[in-house]
């Protein structure tokens, strides 16, 4: 899989937690969430019964570090931007109250959102798509066409071409 794919299904573990048991300290929410992926990465790699044995945190490698590193900056632009994104969907939802979206398809939304008005590295028709495949893998049969119609609404009020994108990470 792709880095930022992954980044992106970490990114929206993190706000799917941070929406159901929203942390004081966002640094400490980060941190204790990195760890526990890469614990759980160790015990994966273990073979066998891990009885009272303490396993050490393998060290992170560079393509670990890339999707942190992208998976971070897209958790604090949703997070930071999470009102203005809200204030989308509440506009492109008809008849959907903000509080009626399942959790994990909020998440989704918001992320993409972000990505669609702020990142002007990522085509939105990628952010769309991607926004899509976390719709069908983590939500329900019909969040992948809720989702893309939502985003579809905002990627034209964003006044963004669809399929290009200049900057860099």
């Amino acid at each position: 899989m792709q880095p930022r794919r992954i980044a992106r299904e970490k990114a929206l573990q993190f706000l799917f937690q941070y929406e159901i048991n929203r942390p004081d300290n966002l640094e400490e929410a980060l941190q204790t969430f990195w760890e526990s992926q890469r614990m759980s990465a160790a015990r994966k790699a273990v073979k066998g019964p891990t009885y009272g044995q303490e396993l050490e945190l393998p060290p992170l490698t560079t393509r670990d570090a890339t999707i942190q590193t992208f998976a971070e900056a897209l958790i604090r632009g949703a997070i930071e931007n999470a009102d203005d994104a809200d204030e989308e969907i509440r506009r492109h939802a008809q008849n959907w109250a903000l509080s009626r979206i399942a959790t994990v398809d909020r998440s989704i939304l918001r992320l993409a959102i972000h990505e669609i008005k702020h990142r002007m590295d990522i085509p939105p028709v990628v952010s769309i798509n991607e926004a899509v495949d976390l719709a069908k893998k983590y939500s329900t049969e019909k969040s992948g066409q809720f989702v893309n119609g939502i985003l579809d609404k905002v990627k034209e009020s964003a006044m963004r071409p669809g399929r290009t994108a200049s900057g860099s990470f």
